[in-house]
């Protein structure tokens, strides 16, 4: 049985009710989780490229990323887990292991499937939470992988945000 099924969470993968580019987050995290992290995306299969300014590159040590000048080129790691679904983390900091998916990417069941996957790939390899909020929205986490329940879980009320509705429901 999938951890979220679409029609309870449709509202959280809207783009227009959370912006194209919903914030993935792993809070409080370490040079460690993000290393972990690097190894699951060199051993899973997955189709990656890392840059830096732009330029690609082999993927070096999360230390030897997270240690570069401040002034650095910006460092992505553009992650496919799927054919035509692209995840970008920016290693900007140890403490916490940031990301964006493109919801317009992952509509319908599919896309729940696909995300509560990658989401819980991450959570498993790291035994820490995942979760999800409104672009730009830190702080107000809408779903997420919990390790406790090995699955990915609500932590909002997908109904609270339909915009048809004009009130919660």
């Amino acid at each position: 049985m999938p951890d979220l099924l679409w029609d309870d969470v449709r509202n959280f993968f809207d783009p227009d009710l959370m912006g194209a580019l919903p914030d993935m987050c792993v809070p409080d995290a370490s040079v460690a989780d993000w290393e972990a992290v690097f190894d699951l995306v060199r051993s899973s299969g997955w189709v990656w490229e890392y840059s830096e300014g732009g330029v690609a590159g082999p993927l070096p040590s999360a230390a030897e990323v997270l240690s570069r000048p401040v002034d650095a080129d910006t460092a992505d790691l553009r992650v496919w887990p799927v054919p035509d679904v692209l995840a970008i983390f920016r290693p900007l900091s140890a403490d916490e292991i940031g990301f964006d998916v493109d919801l317009r990417e992952l509509q319908g069941q599919d896309g729940v499937d696909i995300l509560c996957g990658f989401l819980g790939a991450i959570g498993r390899r790291l035994g820490k939470p995942v979760v999800m909020t409104g672009e730009g929205d830190h702080g107000n986490p809408v779903l997420g992988f919990d390790p406790a329940a090995d699955r990915v879980v609500l932590l909002a009320d997908p109904q609270l945000t339909d915009p048809s509705a004009g009130h919660p429901q």
